[in-house]
């Protein structure tokens, strides 16, 4: 089970609330462009908060199930715990104050974000700069006499790509990192499965007829598009390649996410949405009631996955009892 949490302590709640939304946009950037998982910055209601927070601050994303996972939080603890534990410090003018502190983690559960967010039926869907490997190359040979000159090719292949790592663009100051897969045991075809199920963003086939033509053959695992890349040109495709990848699987999981989020006004709409239905993200009014929210969880197994950070005010009646609500939240069914 793998964790990555942190705590600090500061003199004022303005700066204890300035530590919590700035660690909660560190998640999200990391989700955004390095998981190229889109994600919707909100608050917790007062019953999801984390138990002893002023105030809690999640990232949440949607998986290709159409369900809500909480990939990370981050809590303005204000004084609370400090005074449960007795942690103090001492002031300009020598006096003892509780300081204000705050907590923010995430958690294995991104791994599984990232699976259920880009993955298929032929296994892995990796974002480049995710990837352990980047690109893996191929070659193909018929016989053992074309072998020895295919396998020269891929030399100049690979040197070719190395040559990128110099380049900006979508993986920064990080190398590529390629693999020649040269194994004489496996079929091409079984290698090609074998890295599809890896997620291995960028597959470069080269066998005889591509020496002859002075170039590759590049397939995206993310969308199966094959073209026909000079060797000349590599250096300067293999990064843009790698660049249209990591934006298309973000534009996809944006475009999935918008595509299965309703603005829906009345409870039977909701349960035909979120009962009866696929499911999905629910923008709806509430209450802040906490009795109506656990009513809406007992009936529609759906829980308020936040009240998101750029929800502006919006006069309306609460989707399950009527009462007047500010604002919208997202609800749906979650893990």
């Amino acid at each position: 089970f793998l964790w990555q949490e942190g705590h600090t302590a500061h003199a004022t709640a303005e700066e204890a609330e300035e530590e919590t939304v700035k660690m909660l946009n560190v998640y999200r950037t990391f989700a955004e462009d390095y998981m190229a998982m889109p994600v919707i910055c909100g608050r917790k209601t007062e019953s999801e908060k984390f138990a002893g927070a002023v105030r809690t601050y999640c990232i949440e994303a949607m998986t290709q199930d159409r369900k809500a996972i909480q990939a990370g939080t981050s809590h303005n603890l204000g004084q609370n715990f400090a005074k449960a534990f007795d942690v103090t410090y001492q002031t300009a003018d020598g006096k003892r104050e509780y300081v204000y502190a705050t907590s923010w983690g995430v958690s294995t559960r991104l791994i599984g974000a990232l699976v259920m967010a880009h993955s298929d039926d032929q296994g892995l869907v990796l974002p480049p700069r995710l990837a352990p490997t980047q690109v893996v190359i191929v070659p193909i040979w018929k016989n053992l006499d074309e072998r020895p000159k295919v396998l020269e090719y891929v030399a100049r292949v690979r040197k070719a790509i190395l040559e990128a790592r110099t380049c900006s663009g979508v993986l920064g100051d990080l190398s590529i990192e390629l693999y020649v897969d040269d194994r004489e045991q496996y079929t091409p075809g079984w290698k090609f499965n074998e890295w599809e199920l890896k997620g291995v963003p960028l597959r470069l086939e080269a066998g005889p007829k591509d020496l002859e033509k002075n170039s590759v053959v590049a397939v995206r695992r993310d969308t199966g598009k094959k073209e026909f890349i000079p060797l000349a040109d590599l250096p300067t495709a293999i990064p843009q390649r790698l660049e249209d990848v990591q934006k298309g699987l973000f534009e996809r999981a944006l475009a999935f996410r918008k595509a299965n989020t309703f603005a829906l006004d009345t409870y039977d709409e909701f349960q035909k949405v979120i009962v009866d239905g696929d499911g999905g993200f629910v923008s709806a009014h509430w209450c802040s009631d906490a009795e109506c929210e656990k009513g809406i969880q007992d009936e529609t197994k759906a829980t308020i996955r936040c009240i998101p950070l750029d929800a502006q005010p919006e006069s309306g009646q609460c989707i399950r009892c009527g009462k007047p609500s500010e604002r919208r939240v997202v609800m749906a069914k979650g893990y």
